[in-house]
């Protein structure tokens, strides 16, 4: 008996082998359809995630630590181009960081430009690019607010800040006031004050958008700027309609539209009637071949 089943065994197991090969030969093509198809994807994600593991556990510093060492011994003190060209460089060549970029930067530096906003918010300071960026381009006397939850990126956020001059702790006015009480001084103060644009808020949005108005005083937003994780921009944006922060004419900027995506951020711009808005198409930061966007939306207030 157990010669016969042995005897039954052997042919399949002869069929089983070649067979196996074959299949395996076949599905080859398809494999190579699909790295040829999703080559960007997978340089991305060596860029992005296998060489930040590596020297994550080689260095002992985060991504975001090893950003600020090459920014700071690569640029100009005060000089917010020279910084933003030394991240640019460092984001291209040597590690990846999903800022805005330099392309995107662009279109984000225009629509500033045009809308010459006071008050800002920036949704996600990460480690302080977008955040240098904005501040550059703002008029004398505006106001800068960038919110970032997580601790470390926002001590990396404060220091790029404070290297591009742009710190707001560094001359505070009533500190300056307390100094003495000649009116000479004080006009001093205020002129000075004019460029204290940036204030850093470590906390998750959520929690500091329902108090701007009472903790900051703030009565509108002229202009907010999306680029933290894409499940909060939906929620963020209507508790910015909720505590009426968007006055007509606010304009918001939400980047990463097409990748990773906001796709529930979208159905509610199509759906709810409250905003003029239009998608920027360009190519994902630092890389090649990703399709991206950055959504523009105009307030129009409630119809």
């Amino acid at each position: 008996m157990t010669l016969l089943i042995k005897c039954m065994y052997l042919p399949f197991s002869f069929y089983s082998r070649m067979v196996s090969p074959a299949i395996a030969l076949a599905f080859v093509p398809l494999l190579l359809t699909l790295i040829i198809k999703y080559r960007y994807y997978f340089v991305l994600f060596y860029r992005a995630v296998l060489v930040r593991i590596w020297k994550d556990c080689v260095t002992g510093l985060s991504r975001e630590e090893r950003a600020f060492q090459y920014v700071l011994t690569n640029s100009t003190p005060g000089d917010p181009d020279s910084i933003l060209d030394a991240f640019d460089y460092w984001c291209s060549k040597v590690e990846f960081i999903s800022n805005i970029g330099p392309k995107k930067g662009k279109i984000l530096d225009r629509l500033l430009l045009e809308q010459s906003p006071l008050t800002v918010l920036e949704l996600g300071a990460h480690c302080g690019y977008s955040t240098v960026r904005i501040a550059r381009a703002l008029p004398l006397g505006a106001r800068l607010y960038s919110i970032e939850m997580d601790q470390g990126n926002a001590a990396i956020a404060e220091k790029i800040i404070r290297l591009a001059g742009f710190d707001d702790d560094t001359v505070r006015e009533q500190e300056m006031v307390t100094l003495t009480k000649s009116p000479l001084m004080q006009t001093f103060c205020s002129v000075i004050s004019l460029f204290l644009q940036v204030e850093l808020i470590v906390n998750p949005s959520d929690e500091v958008i329902p108090r701007l108005r009472s903790d900051y005083n703030l009565e509108r937003l002229d202009f907010v700027f999306m680029d933290h994780w894409k499940k909060c921009y939906l929620p963020d944006l209507q508790l910015l309609e909720e505590y009426g922060l968007l006055g007509k004419g606010s304009m918001i900027v939400a980047d990463n539209m097409l990748f990773p995506g906001a796709p529930k951020f979208l159905r509610y711009l199509r759906k709810c009637g409250l905003y003029e808005w239009k998608i920027h198409r360009a190519m994902l930061e630092y890389s090649r071949g990703i399709r991206d966007g950055m959504a523009e939306l105009i307030y129009q207030g409630i119809k």
